[in-house]
């Protein structure tokens, strides 16, 4: 009762697979069950906090690796007699990333320290996961845009960043998502 229709080519994450899979008519014995049955849609949502909150965390080391080798790669490649680097353009964008970084890693910990309390952290989770959404693409893009024409191949670590952390966006809940939800708990969501 399980099939595979299809492997799902991605721009990014090539080695996680995704697939399309259909399942009929199957059954799953009494032994094999977890939880209560028909409260699967339930404990997915309950874990989703969890998940946003491991996707923050794991989002912080690329980017932070991305923003240092951007560091190494400017101050030796040279441009008109100078290092990149020593663009105060460079210097400065790479100053206000590390900020943002910082401050996006400030967050998720008060946040993992409200859930380890045992506090509903849904509103922070979902700010959270939406900062790491956008701040991944900014970090890689104008980190991309200074390595120039190199950036823009498959040698450089920067490039599969720039491409495989455009997920952080929309696995685990879009960006529209996470805004709906911040929306609702600060009671401003339209009602209908």
């Amino acid at each position: 009762g399980i099939h595979v229709a299809k492997k799902i080519d991605k721009l990014g994450m090539r080695s996680s697979d995704t697939a399309q899979i259909f399942f009929e008519d199957v059954r799953v014995p009494c032994k094999n069950l977890i939880g209560e049955e028909g409260k699967g849609f339930t404990y997915q949502m309950l874990q989703f906090q969890e998940e946003r909150l491991w996707a923050v965390a794991t989002a912080l080391t690329p980017m932070e690796t991305i923003i240092q080798e951007t560091i190494d790669y400017t101050g030796q490649r040279k441009v008109f007699g100078q290092p990149v680097l020593h663009n105060q353009t460079v210097h400065f964008r790479l100053a206000e990333l590390a900020t943002e970084v910082e401050l996006l890693r400030s967050l998720l910990h008060h946040a993992v320290a409200l859930y380890v309390e045992g506090n509903d952290v849904t509103k922070f989770a979902s700010m959270a996961k939406l900062k790491a959404g956008r701040l991944t693409r900014e970090v890689t893009d104008s980190c991309l845009q200074f390595w120039g024409g190199m950036g823009f191949t498959s040698e450089v670590l920067v490039s599969r960043f720039y491409r495989d952390l455009r997920l952080m966006s929309i696995g685990g809940g879009t960006d529209e998502t996470m805004l709906s939800i911040i929306c609702k708990y600060m009671d401003i969501l339209p009602r209908k």
